[in-house]
């Protein structure tokens, strides 16, 4: 419940719930990792049904939130410019140290964390290289100390904490393995070995945990004409879920690692199962206002408001006691058609964003809640095969130069 003096405290009734989205990318299975158009539009309805009645429960508004992303996905690729490709970006002072990189005074160490995967990182085009990376990893540590990953495949892991050795900044990353249901887990075995090999090479220091699926109930669910997370069929995708989820702690503690690794998952914010936050120690979920239909005014404390009924409070009332953060959450600044530019009562826009960012981040902060801010970066691949905001997400424009935006500074 929000007190007088909570930080996301306005006028405004938050009144929807919020419509999570995923997109399909370059190879069939892929497409299971995300939610279709229809998925969608279910979603947006089913949001708005249980915002009502959250609403009638409730009695009264909460204002300003926090932190999935809509085109959440382990897909939440870096930019468009060609893997590989040199720019001047970030200045170094020695071209050949890139832990002597010049940083940039409009950027402040501000988020909690920020949602990441390396562009060229969706298979079988898997043409990420370090270099890219590395820039990635420049600019963020400016933001963040905090990344989370969608996946293990395409060597991403590996480069991300090979950057952040020789970026030599304060950063933590969620490794992610992007499992399937129906492939008898080849996806989910393969990108665990690549987390194992990782840990290997690199250790734990800078790895705060492992981030087993992303919005796998979701897509279970709407591949089988199911809706509900509880229910038989909800439950019969939780057990697939957990399995990887308990072989993957299994393996992490057969390792006899320095610290202990968190095990966990992230999925859409309303499509937890009660028996897969029973089986995880940390829960991530995707919350965002701007496909629930909430408007810009409202949209952080709406973000707020459902992450706390929703995810908060039911995990806090299990023995096991997850942890629970906001896996994206964030505002679209354009759209490539004009049918997409509005959610209804806002619209994409910059203007938006900042209204976002200076509602959203430091009261976050503040609140305590902990999120990943979604994203870092424009994504020109979504851009060009989806089109409306799907592109647009980022704090930066796909060729890495930072929008017209004011960073908090908190």
């Amino acid at each position: 419940m929000t007190t007088p003096n909570d930080p996301f405290l306005t006028p405004e009734p938050a009144a929807r719930e919020f419509s999570g989205q995923s997109s399909p990318a370059d190879r069939d299975y892929i497409r299971e990792k995300y939610n279709s158009n229809s998925s969608r539009r279910k979603w947006i309805i089913l949001g708005s049904v249980v915002g009502v009645i959250a609403v009638i429960a409730i009695g009264v508004g909460v204002g300003v939130g926090v932190s999935h992303h809509s085109s959440s996905n382990r897909a939440s690729g870096s930019g468009s410019k060609s893997p590989g490709t040199n720019t001047s970006v970030v200045p170094q002072t020695n071209p050949n140290d890139p832990s002597t990189f010049v940083k940039d005074s409009r950027l402040h160490q501000s988020f909690y964390g920020l949602a990441y995967t390396p562009v060229g990182s969706i298979p079988p085009n898997c043409n990420s290289t370090l270099s890219d990376v590395i820039e990635d990893i420049q600019l963020m540590s400016q933001l963040t100390t905090r990344l989370r990953l969608y996946g293990s495949d395409c060597n991403q892991s590996a480069l991300v904490l090979e950057a952040i050795k020789q970026t030599k900044v304060n950063m933590t990353v969620w490794l992610g393995d992007y499992n399937l249901p129906n492939d008898n887990g080849t996806e989910y075995n393969q990108q665990k070995q690549a987390i194992v090999s990782v840990i290997n090479t690199y250790g734990v220091d800078h790895i705060s945990g492992v981030d087993v699926g992303n919005e796998f109930m979701l897509n279970y669910l709407d591949a089988n004409g199911a809706t509900d997370p509880n229910s038989a069929v909800g439950n019969q995708g939780a057990q697939i879920l957990i399995s990887n989820i308990q072989d993957m702690n299994k393996t992490l503690v057969a390792m006899n690692l320095p610290k202990h690794l968190p095990v966990g998952t992230s999925d859409a914010g309303a499509y937890f199962n009660t028996l897969v936050l029973e089986a995880i120690e940390f829960g991530m979920a995707n919350d965002h206002p701007w496909f629930a239909n909430v408007s810009i005014d409202q949209a952080a404390g709406w973000t707020w408001q459902f992450f706390e009924q929703t995810n908060v409070q039911p995990a806090a009332a299990l023995s096991n006691h997850p942890t629970m953060y906001i896996a994206e959450t964030g505002w679209p600044s354009a759209s490539k058609d004009q049918g997409s530019l509005s959610n209804g009562p806002s619209i994409a826009s910059v203007p938006n964003l900042q209204t976002f960012l200076d509602t959203f981040v430091c009261q976050a902060n503040k609140n305590g809640t902990a999120y990943f801010y979604f994203e870092a970066f424009d994504e020109t691949w979504k851009d060009i095969t989806y089109g409306g905001v799907e592109g647009h997400w980022g704090l930066f424009n796909a060729d890495k130069t930072l929008k017209n935006i004011t960073i908090p500074s908190c």
